[in-house]
């Protein structure tokens, strides 16, 4: 897996910052005068949803960069229209708004937006053919609510601290203070640590940002994404694109999202290739 860069992190500190202080500034349905006229022109942006909050400051920026393939699914889709779910009752809006279909898979209960899971459903037929299995990774492998984002995140958080602390590499006190905070505020605080290698991820040897998203920043939120068992085997992941499913997140090697386009459509959407680990992920081309 890779390992965030020392600059990335600081990048990642100074964007959640500005985010705390500067969220409320966000511009909706991006005109000429929101965006550089290298943006005006770029394939990705002038492909964003009807509305889409254009992020105006780093820390937005840098989340679309991570997690922005989502936003310009098609194929029946319909994608956020901001970056970060700030809470469980943004996310509850946006997925009760939803055209949603659920199915239990090999035992386990998989939700996600219908056409999202028409597309899945008729990939597991073309995979059952090849005498291969398409199934969940696991019980919250698809959608997801705000509160599972924040238990995972807080999966990471906790037991991190108790080694560092036992380790004295960060003290009881802030320790305390770290996690008296929100989620969201706890984001930049987590990637100050780091800074000085006090790593979070569940190996405790690289970035948590490679672990798990920051809270409200997963795709699973958007029921776009599904963590996929099978995700090791090269004609799984094939029959998946046939049907518009992509890998969209480098750090992230079972995770896939729904496009809902041929891969040759992939590229005027403003999406690029990035193969790492042997596979190629679509990402956006900003």
């Amino acid at each position: 897996m890779l390992k965030i860069p020392r600059s990335v992190l600081c990048c990642y500190v100074l964007a959640f910052a500005l985010v705390s202080c500067g969220s409320a500034s966000q511009k909706t349905n991006p005109t000429n005068t929101d965006m550089s006229e290298a943006e005006q022109k770029n394939d990705f942006y002038k492909n964003l949803p009807k509305g889409f909050a254009f992020p105006t400051n780093d820390a937005e920026s840098l989340l679309l960069r991570e997690y922005g393939s989502v936003y310009v699914a098609r194929g029946g889709a319909t994608p956020p229209n901001h970056i970060v779910f700030r809470d469980e009752a943004d996310v509850a809006a946006f997925q009760n708004g939803l055209q949603r279909s659920s199915e239990n898979i090999g035992g386990t209960n998989v939700e996600l937006q219908a056409a999202a899971m028409n597309a899945l459903l008729e990939a597991r037929v073309e995979a059952q053919k090849a005498r291969l299995s398409i199934s969940p990774r696991g019980a919250d492998s698809a959608r997801r609510g705000y509160k599972q984002t924040v238990d995972l995140w807080a999966s990471r958080v906790n037991p991190g601290f108790t080694y560092w602390v036992g380790r004295g590499r960060v003290s009881q006190a802030e320790a305390r203070r770290i996690k008296s905070l929100t989620p969201f505020e706890q984001v930049p605080e987590i990637l100050r640590l780091e800074q000085d290698r006090i790593f979070f991820a569940k190996s405790l040897d690289k970035s948590i940002i490679y672990s798990v998203a920051p809270p409200g920043t997963s795709q699973h939120l958007s029921m776009l994404a599904l963590d996929v068992k099978e995700f090791e085997n090269a004609r799984v992941r094939e029959i998946l694109a046939n049907h518009g499913w992509y890998q969209t997140v480098t750090s992230d090697l079972p995770h896939f999202t729904y496009l809902g386009v041929e891969e040759r459509e992939l590229p005027k959407l403003g999406l690029k290739q990035v193969r790492n680990s042997g596979r190629v992920f679509w990402v956006p081309d900003i």
